[in-house]
């Protein structure tokens, strides 16, 4: 019987090892290496306030197929949700302002709409830039921030992309690149766009209306757990230490088990040193991408809490506050119950607020942020902390390429999957998944004719 082993139990490695199973039949041994005490990596769903909460990712966007596609294939259709259209607001001079409209990853299209968040210069400045002369070689890849502050100044940056890029990725302008941020804008200054008022403008008139993002009533739980059922891959819950050539896995205690082909699912710097021996140039390129660390604190609240008709709040850069960001989860799903759940985040790429950060002490910080931002005593019910240690990676300048270079340097019926890969968000994770699995699949059947 053909061995096939997948390292990861995250929504990468459940996805490889389902899409293993519908093309492999009953035919193939799949074995699903995790030390963790459940699966599903990143997505995580738990009882808070006695109602499920995702802590991890907690939504997908719906103009990429990837996800209801799975879940139309996994017959979950009818656990598909949608926002209910209210919108965040931003946290900037320390009050509240409504999130601009017609932007592009927060990049603005006309200074009338970002007037009141950031100041007359800079709308003037947004308002004259179609008269500039833009120098873009297409293909390249620039930090967001530094296409951005050059057209658009410094507080289109501070006060629009960071706080998107440090909900999205725990990082900021600085640090994603621009192709991962805003990737159709790349693309329309590539097609030859005279500016980025031009590009933003392009994009936008391509864009369709309705929901932006999705999640599944009962929380991604439900997901994970239809994956593995249907993959019938068994769970080894081992840490793989190393991997050697002819696809022999070992543990930390030095067991072993062999392999026919290999999906790596885990993320890049455990990628880096599970490819040491067997593939040093796919992972050089896997070590050069940095991560960030997060933390979460849920709250259930009473139903009654006077919070604004918001999804939630983006914070600026350079506010007194503790947490990034603000998600009012109850009013963005529209759920119904005695009590409202919210989050807030906490962790940008560069600090370690979330490795050294006591429990304690985050949800004190999040009741005197709540107070702060909307004027009021919030009343916790119930709290749940967790953490994302280097979980985020940063796609800065030049990913695509970095990437490139490691599937590149890939041998035969080995494969990555991952968030570090093609985009952070879950219906790149199962692309990616998917393509892995393909791969090993394809290159088995090649080494088999031979």
């Amino acid at each position: 019987m053909t061995s096939y082993c997948v390292v990861g139990g995250g929504i990468s490695g459940l996805v490889a090892a389902y899409r293993l199973r519908m093309a492999l039949g009953d035919d193939a041994e799949i074995t699903l290496f995790d030390p963790a005490d459940r699966l599903g990596g990143i997505l995580r769903t738990e009882q808070v306030g006695g109602q499920p909460m995702d802590l991890g990712a907690e939504a997908f966007v719906l103009r990429r197929p990837e996800v209801p596609a799975l879940l139309a294939e996994l017959g979950l259709s009818e656990r598909q949700r949608a926002t209910t259209g209210v919108r965040p607001l931003i946290y900037s001079g320390q009050r509240l302002h409504s999130m601009p409209a017609d932007t592009v990853a927060g990049i603005p299209s006309s200074g009338a709409s970002v007037a009141g968040l950031v100041d007359d210069v800079t709308v003037a400045r947004i308002e004259a830039e179609p008269g500039r002369t833009l120098h873009w070689t297409p293909g390249s890849d620039p930090a967001t921030a530094e296409l951005v502050s050059d057209r658009f100044g410094d507080q289109v940056v501070a006060r629009l992309l960071d706080p998107l890029l440090g909900g999205v990725y725990a990082g900021s302008a600085a640090t994603i690149g621009l192709r991962a941020a805003a990737p159709a804008v790349a693309a329309a200054l590539d097609r030859g766009a005279p500016s980025l008022t031009d590009a933003v403008l392009g994009v936008l008139s391509q864009v369709s209306t309705g929901p932006v993002f999705g999640s599944l009533h009962g929380g991604y739980q439900v997901l994970l757990d239809e994956l593995v059922a249907r993959s019938r891959a068994r769970w080894v819950r081992a840490r793989i230490d190393t991997l050697e050539p002819g696809w022999i896995l070992r543990d930390v205690t030095g067991k072993q088990w062999g392999a026919d082909a290999v999906v790596l699912a885990v993320p890049g710097a455990q990628v880096a040193r599970l490819l040491a021996t067997v593939a040093p140039d796919a992972a050089a390129a896997a070590g050069r991408i940095i991560t960030a660390s997060s933390a979460v604190v849920a709250l259930a609240v009473p139903a009654d809490t006077p919070f604004p008709q918001a999804s939630g709040v983006l914070v600026a850069t350079g506010e007194p506050l503790h947490a990034k960001a603000i998600t009012l989860s109850s009013r963005k799903w529209g759920l119904p119950g005695d009590v409202a759940q919210l989050r807030l985040s906490f962790g940008r790429f560069g600090d370690d607020v979330a490795v050294r950060t006591g429990d304690d002490e985050l949800l004190a910080w999040s009741l005197r942020d709540l107070a702060d931002v909307f004027g009021i005593a919030v009343e916790a019910i119930d709290v749940r902390v967790q953490r994302w240690i280097d979980a985020m990676p940063q796609y800065g300048p030049g990913h695509a390429g970095l990437v490139a270079q490691l599937r590149a340097g890939l041998p035969p019926a080995l494969a990555v999957a991952g968030s570090y890969l093609d985009g952070i968000g879950v219906p790149a994770c199962v692309a990616a998944a998917g393509k892995a699995a393909t791969s090993v699949v394809e290159a088995r059947g090649t080494q088999v004719a031979r």
